[in-house]
């Protein structure tokens, strides 16, 4: 019941059962020793009155106190359902570190599970209802479909596949260049910083791959391969810088065989040739590279003493093809590149 209604109904009892009594019992005035205190004299229908106020006073405290305990109650649930949908909007945007405080036992059993889990909303999954919720799966889909959007009110890590996608949308966009993202490559995650980096070498001066080839990646070596010499965006790099460039990298003979591959693009011969006899001499793995330069270039000596003194399980690829020109078979090297990168 509410407090004023009550009060009300209180009020209009109390002056009918004054009346009441005034008007139709007795229209005396009495005293009331009251713990040795005389109290003053009113009528009786006064005094009939005062327990009934005395009663009011009492119940309206014992509501009030009630009253509170229960709102206090109700607060902590309206706040606890307000951090669980903080902790669902956090876990649909993949924050990492979650730990949501909750007052009531429900709902801290409902915020460890959540806090604990990787929630993917379904492709249809547009809207729940909820403000902050439609928010966070609108901006999902707006980064999804390669638009910039503003995520600093979120706080995501620099890892976040939210903020990593954004990133790359803002790079992809135009919104920031290679350059600003490696130059405060602290603020971006591994991956775009690669990603920049791949981009940087499309174009950039010698001095700032070097710069910045901490990014270093195999495709971004295969990017300055082809601009050696090329007629768009030309580079020169010696062999020198080539090999500190190669060695930088754990490559795999596949890797070595794909920058074998960009170099013929433009390389001059000579370059080529002492490039991949130094790696091979180094590096085992350069050796399908180096034969494949070398039977690119028809240097065929060097070729039957490399596969002579291999293996007979080595370089099968290599040594049918060798087989196929002794038979005076003249195919291009190149239509042998796929089984070569999958032998």
């Amino acid at each position: 019941m509410h407090i004023k209604r009550y009060t009300l109904s209180a009020l209009i009892f109390m002056i009918l059962v004054g009346w009441f009594v005034y008007a139709f019992m007795t229209q005396d005035v009495t005293t009331i020793d009251f713990f040795g205190t005389q109290l003053p004299a009113m009528p009786v229908a006064f005094w009939t009155v005062v327990p009934i106020f005395l009663f009011y006073v009492a119940s309206v405290m014992h509501m009030s106190y009630y009253g509170l305990i229960s709102h206090f109650s109700f607060r902590k649930y309206q706040k606890d359902y307000e951090t669980y949908i903080e902790a669902l909007r956090d876990a649909y945007l993949g924050k990492k570190s979650r730990f949501h405080q909750f007052k009531t036992d429900e709902y801290r059993k409902l915020g460890k599970m959540v806090d604990r889990s990787v929630i993917t909303p379904t492709e249809s999954l547009d809207e729940v209802g909820n403000e902050q919720i439609d928010n966070a799966l609108k901006l999902m889909r707006e980064v999804e479909n390669g638009n910039i959007v503003e995520l600093k009110k979120y706080q995501l890590d620099k890892e976040n596949p939210v903020s990593v996608q954004n990133q790359i949308n803002q790079l992809e966009r135009g919104k920031i260049t290679a350059e600003d993202i490696l130059s405060k490559s602290d603020r971006y995650s591994e991956s775009v910083c690669r990603m920049a980096y791949v981009k940087l070498v499309e174009t950039a001066p010698l001095y700032a791959i070097e710069k910045y080839r901490a990014f270093m990646s195999v495709e971004a070596l295969e990017v300055i391969a082809r601009r050696i010499n090329a007629d768009e965006y030309i580079l020169e790099v010696s062999n020198e810088t080539l090999i500190s460039l190669f060695n930088g990298l754990e490559l795999s003979a596949k890797d070595y065989l794909q920058l074998s591959v960009a170099l013929a693009a433009h390389t001059v011969p000579d370059q080529r040739i002492k490039l991949f006899d130094t790696l091979s001499t180094e590096h085992e793995e350069a050796t399908a590279a180096y034969l494949y330069t070398l039977f690119d270039l028809e240097l065929l000596a060097p070729v039957d003493e490399i596969l002579d003194n291999s293996q007979p399980d080595e370089f099968p690829v290599f040594k049918a093809y060798r087989a196929l020109k002794e038979c005076n078979k003249h195919y291009n090297i190149e239509i042998f590149i796929p089984a070569l990168l999958k032998s």
